[in-house]
């Protein structure tokens, strides 16, 4: 049973959250603050968290940046501010994905799915009728300029050192490796990866591609890892 570690101070709201989650299969355990959820980190692990932004004590951005530090675990932001700014910064600052309040419960739970079928380890397959068989489809290893990704285990290599990918990032490469030198649109990207549609202003995937720029190291051949085509979407360089 896949185990998610719910942040929010909203006491009313994160009890119909934790009791809707758990007739979908999942073991919710809540925390009202970003220190309380460090310290419960502390003590286990969970698949996912979701983390709300504005909260007492630590809010959900300084309390990603310290998740970030320590964990990869996936994080679902949630807030009622629809800001621009808190959104891309919980991107940038390694977010998988980012929920607007009011939402719908049909589509927090498609968001929840789509993060966790991209990010489960094959030692513990979800046991969710409701995922598609994608999740335990294609554990070959993947090679491409000295990254090597090793689905099976969520690992990522390059020339034999370990890379510090969240679980989006790691399936956002891994896509763009099983397509090398062919164009995938954002909106595949968007479907693929994250279990949504693309919306306007939806900067999620470019933020995603951006984390992952910084985060490979330059290439052997000096080529860029991606190129964007405008209006097109995403590629992996194959060629000069």
């Amino acid at each position: 049973m896949p185990k998610i570690l719910l942040v929010d101070d909203d006491v009313d709201l994160t009890e119909l959250l934790a009791e809707l989650l758990s007739l979908e299969g999942f073991k919710v355990h809540t925390v009202h603050n970003g220190q309380d959820a460090l310290e419960e980190l502390k003590l286990q692990s969970y698949d996912l968290i979701l983390l709300d932004v504005m909260m007492p004590v630590l809010n959900g951005i300084e309390t990603l940046k310290q998740v970030r530090q320590k964990y990869n675990t996936p994080v679902l932001m949630l807030s009622a501010r629809d800001d621009e700014i808190d959104r891309v910064l919980g991107l940038e600052l390694g977010a998988d994905d980012y929920l607007p309040k009011p939402f719908n419960d049909r589509e927090l739970v498609a968001r929840i799915k789509a993060i966790l079928r991209r990010t489960v380890n094959s030692a513990k397959p979800l046991n969710l009728d409701t995922l598609p068989e994608s999740v335990y489809e294609d554990r070959k290893l993947l090679q491409f300029g000295g990254v090597q990704l090793h689905p099976g285990r969520q690992q990522a290599m390059f020339e034999g050192r370990d890379l510090d990918l969240t679980g989006t990032e790691f399936a956002l490469l891994q896509m763009l490796m099983r397509h090398p030198g062919q164009i995938l649109s954002r909106e595949l990207l968007s479907l693929e990866i994250l279990g949504k549609r693309l919306t306007p202003y939806d900067r999620a995937i470019d933020m995603h591609i951006s984390n992952l720029r910084k985060k490979l190291p330059e290439r052997n051949d000096n080529l860029p890892w991606f190129k964007t085509l405008r209006g097109r979407g995403y590629l992996l360089v194959t060629e000069q």
